[in-house]
């Protein structure tokens, strides 16, 4: 898992391709509404622009899936992220090509240049190694800083890597293995790890991966109710994933027989939509979801239950909200958790996605340990996967 790192190697002078996440969201004007990952990475770039190398960067946005579609360009990318460095950013409407060559060859030392959006070629997420070849001319490094896409076997990811001297990790890309492998390898004991969100059917390999790792697991948002309808529990008009139930068994014997303790929720805020100002009601422990409502948020008595758990543990991961927390009705056992992290002496991990957006929410973001840009890539680094963006770079 050792990398060779950006600051392991000579950069004065060189023409250098950096693979960003500039997956940003936008508005209905284009606009960019949450900028958090440029700033994420603005200190590989600003160590390369000081170190005197010339830099392309590239990224992509969206899924225009091999066409050309206006409103997923990375010009207002290119637009912040020069406010945010403080210097004109180059924008190139071409990701290759014979603009593109040229773009490239003006570049002085100091100098940066954003290409256009890599998913505008189909050869992006095919993992041509065509396009990776004309994404690489000329190019002296490669750096990798997009953890959220290393999961993706894509020519800026993997192919590209096979087309240049050398392929290194960003200071971006370095933090995140370093901080998740505090959580793969050797964990701080007790190990607490909190899953959430609608699907657990996104989750089984984590899971099975967990029960083998965490010290304890705590479940909630809508995954909980397969666990809950797995157990026996009448669940009403919850989310459930039937096709899963079965594993849920699997997992939960596996849990109990590797002395893994596996809480779900004990009670639930519900209601029969997931609406604001709709009338909830409370399911005390021992009770059932009437047949027309559904679990919308973990009850009080789980939130208690669950900040105790965080407050005991020394290493703690977190990956989905858990409720519809998006509707403030059914956000408190979210918000909750959030505080919980915040306040506890541990080292905190988020992985990325809806926790980053509660964390934020709750405005606490700044007092987590390590929160991670990729949610995806996060949960299968985790559950032991090879990531091949990573799997592609130089060893240190």
């Amino acid at each position: 898992m050792a990398k060779k790192a950006v600051q392991d190697v000579p950069v004065k002078g060189k023409l250098v391709f950096v693979r960003n996440d500039f997956n940003v969201p936008l508005g209905a004007a284009g606009e960019i509404t949450d900028d958090t990952r440029i700033r994420a990475s603005l200190p590989t770039l600003r160590y390369l622009l000081e170190s005197g190398a010339r830099v392309v960067c590239s990224s992509h946005l969206g899924r225009p899936k091999g066409e050309v579609i206006p409103d997923c360009s990375l010009a207002p990318v290119a637009k912040r992220l020069g406010e945010l460095m403080g210097k004109t950013v180059a924008f190139c409407p071409e990701t290759v090509g014979a603009k593109a060559e040229k773009a490239k060859a003006r570049l002085k030392p100091g100098q940066l240049l954003l290409l256009e959006n890599l998913r505008f070629h189909p050869g992006e997420t095919r993992n041509d190694p065509a396009f990776a070849a004309e994404l690489a001319r000329g190019i002296d490094l490669y750096v990798d800083d997009a953890f959220g896409a290393c999961h993706r076997a894509h020519a800026s990811i993997d192919a590209i890597t096979r087309c240049v001297p050398l392929a290194v990790a960003g200071l971006l890309l370095k933090k995140e293995i370093d901080s998740l492998r505090l959580a793969a390898d050797e964990p701080a004991r007790p190990y607490l790890v909190i899953l959430g969100g609608a699907k657990v059917s996104d989750k089984i390999p984590l899971l099975k991966h967990l029960v083998t790792k965490a010290d304890t697991i705590l479940v909630g948002g809508a995954m909980a109710y397969t666990f809950l309808k797995a157990r026996g529990m009448h669940i009403g008009y919850s989310k459930v994933e039937d096709e899963c139930l079965d594993t849920c068994l699997e997992i939960l014997r596996r849990a109990e027989a590797g002395g893994v303790r596996f809480l779900l929720p004990m009670d639930h805020i519900a209601a029969t939509r997931a609406e604001a100002n709709i009338t909830v009601r409370i399911i005390r422990p021992g009770e059932e979801i009437p047949g027309e409502m559904m679990g919308l948020d973990i009850g009080p008595e789980t939130v208690e239950a669950y900040e105790a758990e965080i407050a005991r543990a020394r290493l703690v991961f977190w990956n989905g909200p858990m409720g519809v927390f998006e509707v403030d009705t059914f956000s408190g056992g979210t918000m909750a958790i959030a505080l919980a992290m915040a306040a506890s002496q541990a080292m905190t991990i988020i992985g990325g996605g809806d926790s980053l957006a509660a964390v934020s929410q709750a405005g606490v973001a700044e007092r987590i340990g390590h929160i991670s840009t990729g949610g995806g890539a996060s949960l299968e680094f985790l559950a032991g996967d090879k990531l091949p963006g990573i799997e592609a770079l130089a060893e240190a």
